[in-house]
């Protein structure tokens, strides 16, 4: 089931945080919950860290399924859930179970699909020490209740085949990996990821005896021990036997581009998201060199190249890394001044949160990004805005990134904390929401282009620096809908592409190295879903405008977006036109 790992996202009611919904509602939530245990069940039984991850009780123990036939088993067992909810859809007639019910089979079909391609094209191949960490740091997380703590310890015997197994993982990830290297035609995984992986790999091992020696947790050691041992083995067999069948061309088969694209949310041929976003592109470039002279003149450069001026605007607004934290902070309450000022979205009353990431959790995600809690049954645990750690180098100074200075602190806390991410995901934890469309409704276009969106409706306010940024951002987002496909099409090299990334979006050696890195073997497609998602909610927001006219009210159009859950964005734009639409005209 493998786009059921992605994190899930949720909305937010017109009455915000009400910590209920009304009678009707969740008459309706507890009806499509029912149905969304068929998949959950599927879910938890072959992907269990991440079924527990979302919530899902009684798997804490657990580990993922790496035994004999799992694909046949996984098939067999997604199969039966398909047909079961397809006989349920045929006599529901509550129109929003309904919708929920074809979310859900959605989500299974896709799931299926792509299982069944991979199976076709790719040798299987495992990143086991990074797996094993997030086992582990997913029950020793500090919002985590202490009572799930001591599964943490079950889960690594498990991982190390001391209980309940004849094989320890990596023997079984070895094992079925194994068993596909005579099938001919199969593609090994990139080389370049291989390596990379490898080179992380002590930082992750490391890392999940770093969460262990910070909990109370007692008698872990010896196992851990054990563990990291078969771990380090298993990366050496990794370069032994997967490097030298591993591709050296990064582009991913024709048809796992294509499917990776509808995972993701992107609906779209990779030729019209080329076109599409090359005029998005230039569109947004001409903003640039137009505020670019009127940054200078306040800030007293003697240029008015907006290159020029970014690479300033970095310069003069470094932030040393023990600052950062502070610094974010009040850049927040900033935004929700003028969030509140300017009527945009309706506000939660507890503040969000903001941390700082460790080492390890560097290495898994190097770059700003929201870490998301449980979204069933949770029970006062709430999302962060994490930051990547920095280094401190001997005599004193700082690392500095593309997030750590003044004008770029703006439009990177819109996205990630608030009216961004972090509103998304706390509105499922504390305005109720069915699970379909908290977790399986989930894709990058709708979360991302909501996080796009979340740092256009604050721009104006900002700033004229900080709107710089804000565009410089929206620039890369467009850039990633073209340069995406257009590597994984062959139509450009990754040299030709970091080059315009550097040099004509101004964007910092690491950050365009990463972003290489992502289009082209960590996560094809992806990159592509921010703009495009955007668009989707930039031409909803427009048509809303045209129905209401005078009567159209942003504060109330974002307030009941988010109540929606993460919906499709065409069953997204029925729920606008149907029910939005005539309520405000009946105001």
């Amino acid at each position: 089931m493998r786009k059921f790992h992605t994190a899930a996202v949720a909305a937010i009611g017109a009455v915000i945080f009400a910590g209920s919904v009304s009678a009707t509602d969740s008459d309706w939530v507890e009806k499509s919950n029912e149905h969304a245990q068929v998949v959950l069940e599927v879910f938890a039984e072959f992907n269990p860290e991440n079924a527990a991850s979302f919530g899902v009780s009684g798997v804490d123990e657990n580990i993922i399924d790496f035994r004999p036939n799992v694909f046949e088993r996984n098939i067999e067992a997604s199969q039966a859930a398909l047909a079961e909810l397809q006989k349920r859809r045929d006599t529901e007639t509550d129109r929003k179970v309904h919708q929920d019910l074809g979310i859900l089979i959605k989500a299974v079909e896709d799931s299926m699909r792509s299982a069944r391609l991979n199976r076709e094209h790719m040798l299987p191949y495992f990143n086991l020490s990074q797996t094993v960490f997030l086992g582990i740091r997913g029950l020793v997380d500090p919002q985590i209740p202490r009572e799930r703590y001591p599964a943490a310890i079950v889960r690594m015997k498990k991982y190390a085949g001391l209980v309940g197994a004849e094989k320890s993982l990596t023997e079984l990830a070895m094992d079925r990996t194994a068993e596909r290297f005579d099938v001919d035609g199969l593609v090994g995984p990139y080389r370049g990821e291989v390596m990379q992986d490898m080179q992380r790999a002590d930082s992750m091992i490391a890392g999940i005896e770093e969460l262990l020696t910070d909990t109370d947790l007692e008698g872990w050691q010896e196992t851990y021990a054990v563990l990291a041992r078969q771990l380090r083995e298993y990366n050496d067999w990794v370069r032994a036997e997967i490097l030298p069948r591993a591709r050296a061309d990064y582009r991913l088969p024709a048809v796992l581009y294509e499917d990776a694209l509808r995972g993701w949310g992107v609906d779209a041929a990779p030729l019209d998201l080329i076109e599409q976003a090359t005029k998005g592109y230039m569109d947004i470039r001409n903003e640039m060199e137009a505020l670019a002279p009127l940054i200078a003149r306040e800030q007293g450069y003697e240029t008015n190249d907006y290159r020029e001026v970014i690479a300033l605007l970095k310069r003069d607004g470094a932030i040393d890394g023990d600052k950062l934290l502070d610094h974010y902070h009040a850049v927040l309450r900033e935004i929700e001044d003028i969030i509140v000022r300017e009527n945009i979205i309706s506000l939660p009353e507890r503040d969000a949160g903001i941390r700082i990431a460790s080492e390890a959790e560097t290495a898994v995600q190097p770059a700003p990004h929201l870490d998301i809690p449980r979204l069933i049954g949770n029970t006062g645990e709430y999302p962060f805005f994490v930051i990547p750690q920095l280094q401190q180098f001997d005599d004193g100074s700082w690392q500095q990134t593309d997030d750590t200075y003044v004008a770029g602190s703006w439009t990177l806390t819109a996205h990630e904390a608030r009216p961004g991410h972090e509103m998304q995901f706390s509105s499922v934890i504390e305005s109720g929401v069915s699970v379909a469309r908290a977790v399986f409704a989930l894709n990058s276009a709708n979360v991302e282009g909501w996080g796009l969106y979340a740092e256009a409706i604050v721009r104006p306010y900002l700033p004229l620096e900080a709107q710089m940024i804000s565009l410089q951002y929206r620039l890369m987002r467009a850039g990633r809908m073209f340069l995406d496909p257009m590597l994984n099409l062959g139509m450009i090299t990754p040299e030709e592409a970091k080059r315009l990334i550097v040099e004509d979006m101004a964007v910092g050696e690491s950050w365009a190295q990463n972003e290489i890195e992502r289009y082209t073997y960590r996560i094809p497609g992806q990159a592509t879903a921010y703009y495009y998602g955007y668009s989707k909610m930039q031409a909803l927001r427009a048509q809303t405008e045209l129905k209401l006219k005078d009567k159209f009210d942003q504060q109330a159009f974002h307030d009941f977006v988010l109540a929606q859950g993460m919906l499709p964005p065409d069953i997204l734009k029925d729920a606008v036109m149907d029910d939005f639409v005539p309520a405000q005209l009946n105001l």
